[in-house]
């Protein structure tokens, strides 16, 4: 049987980025290169002040390196104006953090559409979408209520299903455990493998936990603004 070829995802090449601090320059990510190909599920873990989420801010473009390259499905994504790469987030990038960051009188489906919304999409014509995605975290039954009614996990469950609305190219992932029991945290983990290998989705998470770590096919490991293992 003839295997499929996947292409690449998003590439970081030789990235350097530097911090000014009065007279002093910290160096934070120190000429890394890294390739993550698309359906899989990369975790890029190190201990605090590594530089692990300073790389996949840059890999999302939510930050700029100071010299290098960033590849977004072959598109350079590296120092683009904020317009186009606000465009590029809306449509081709999902962000999950430690923290929700739902807005509290919103409903689950109308935070979870905001971004369509603002983007300029009317609710009716997603709904279809909204559907599945619902069906996905399970929470189908918990739509019209607000985050102040939900457990921390449902309120995580919530900001994924957010990030992946608008079907992105790559889901990325900060930390998206850290602020939860670790029961709950591990309920997270399998729901990020189910949509990694339900629905083939990208995912690139950042945690410091080996244990969580282990929920992804390839780890990445960061040390003091280097990669020293590529699982």
């Amino acid at each position: 049987m003839k295997q499929s070829i996947r292409n690449i995802a998003v590439e970081g090449k030789h990235i350097v980025k530097d911090f000014r601090l009065g007279t002093t320059t910290i160096k934070v990510l120190k000429d890394v290169s890294l390739q993550v190909m698309q359906g899989e599920f990369v975790s890029i873990m190190g201990p605090s002040g590594s530089g692990k989420s300073t790389l996949l801010y840059i890999l999302g473009g939510l930050d700029t390196p100071t010299s290098g390259r960033v590849l977004l499905d072959g598109t350079d994504i590296s120092f683009l104006g904020d317009e186009k790469m606000s465009r590029i987030r809306r449509q081709k990038i999902g962000f999950v953090f430690q923290f929700y960051n739902l807005i509290p009188n919103l409903s689950v489906e109308e935070n979870i559409m905001l971004p369509l919304l603002l983007d300029g999409k009317k609710m009716g014509s997603c709904k279809g979408r909204l559907e599945q995605i619902l069906r996905v975290i399970g929470l189908s039954d918990r739509r019209s209520h607000t985050p102040r009614e939900l457990s921390g996990g449902q309120q995580q469950r919530v900001a994924i299903a957010r990030a992946l609305i608008g079907n992105p190219e790559i889901l990325f992932a900060d930390e998206p455990t850290g602020n939860l029991d670790s029961r709950t945290g591990g309920e997270i983990l399998a729901l990020l493998q189910k949509i990694n290998q339900d629905i083939g989705q990208t995912i690139i998470m950042v945690t410091h936990s080996q244990e969580a770590a282990k929920s992804s096919s390839r780890v990445i490991t960061v040390q003091d603004g280097m990669i020293i293992q590529i699982g």
